[in-house]
């Protein structure tokens, strides 16, 4: 044991004396594999990544609607984010960005970056001081990246299954990618984090309206596993985000069918269950909504109580007796 402590203590003063020769003494760890990638009927554009290390979205992840993506690890320069994306706003293409700030960049014998902009060119960089397994490979309107993988059979793995799920809408086939990627060996060290963001096709100035998707997993055991668990459950809630606006709109047939995609896919979920009930009362079908709040009433009667505040907010429509039919 004390063997192999000695050994760890020599190889982090190894990097560290070779680090700060090449000036990133300050810059942070993301070694970890990569997607960057654009769906060729929608023009939304993604980064998905996933690493042994505490929260690799903060570090890793970039992105502009209408404009590209970037993902940037190894020992990251986070710079690469927003000055990549600043040069392919401009209307300079993936590669040409790219290859401006790596020639500028004196640590660039440890950097992995990947490109991609908004008409689908795709550049990548893998240093020459980049810990093997290290690689990148590009395809048409992807690419993937890693290093420090177990072996070199994870990014053909990568690319092989993005290529062969082009069906799939572009986050799930990024998280697809991911599964891939750790079946095939993954990350030499293991798994900690994971991070999905997905970019519209056209240009913004709402900041808001930026990324369609963007989720984190910053510490678990199973980063991947949780990444496709909270994308699943943003699609629900896409669901029920519509079946709002429809409500908004006096729809109530609309926002019914939305609630209720969202409900069959969390089936337990109060809140899905819930707006599901009060579409179905506002439609005229209270002797249906009844039995189902009853059951939400049973589990949290916060609800019951939430019912007497949507009348004056226009969100129920119903009268004092049909009311206390409900909550009595």
């Amino acid at each position: 044991m004390k063997k192999i402590m000695l050994f760890c203590f020599l190889l982090t003063g190894i990097f560290s004396v070779n680090a700060q020769n090449a000036g990133i003494d300050k810059e942070a760890f993301a070694h970890t594999f990569s997607i960057v990638a654009r769906d060729t009927l929608t023009g939304e554009m993604a980064v998905a990544v996933q690493s042994h290390w505490f929260s690799v979205g903060s570090l890793v992840s970039w992105g502009k609607a209408g404009v590209g993506v970037v993902a940037t690890q190894s020992f990251v320069n986070p710079a690469y984010g927003p000055e990549g994306l600043a040069l392919m706003d401009e209307g300079i293409a993936a590669e040409e960005a790219l290859t401006r700030l790596i020639e500028k960049d004196e640590g660039r014998a440890y950097r992995q970056v990947a490109f991609l902009d908004a008409t689908g060119n795709v550049s990548a960089y893998t240093g020459e001081k980049c810990v093997e397994s290290a690689e990148d490979m590009q395809g048409k309107n992807f690419s993937v990246q890693a290093n420090m993988m177990l072996n070199d059979r994870v990014v053909p793995a990568m690319a092989e299954t993005f290529a062969m799920n082009p069906d799939l809408p572009l986050a799930e086939r990024m998280v697809k990618v991911l599964q891939a990627a750790q079946e095939a060996g993954g990350d030499i060290r293991g798994k900690q984090s994971a991070a999905l963001i997905v970019v519209g096709p056209d240009k913004t100035d709402k900041e808001w309206e930026e990324k369609k998707i963007d989720l984190r997993v910053d510490d678990s055991a199973n980063p991947i596993q949780e990444l496709a668990r909270l994308l699943k459950v943003h699609r629900a809630y896409e669901h029920m985000n519509r079946g709002d606006l429809a409500v908004e709109a006096n729809d109530m047939e609309k926002a019914l069918l939305e609630y209720g995609t969202a409900e069959k896919m969390f089936p337990d979920n109060l809140e899905m269950k819930f707006w599901k009930a009060v579409a179905l009362a506002n439609s005229g079908r209270l002797e249906e909504a009844k039995p189902i709040f009853e059951k939400i009433f049973e589990q949290d009667d916060n609800w019951r109580k939430m019912i007497f505040r949507l009348p004056p907010s226009g969100l129920l429509n119903l009268s004092e007796e049909e009311i206390k039919s409900i909550t009595e």
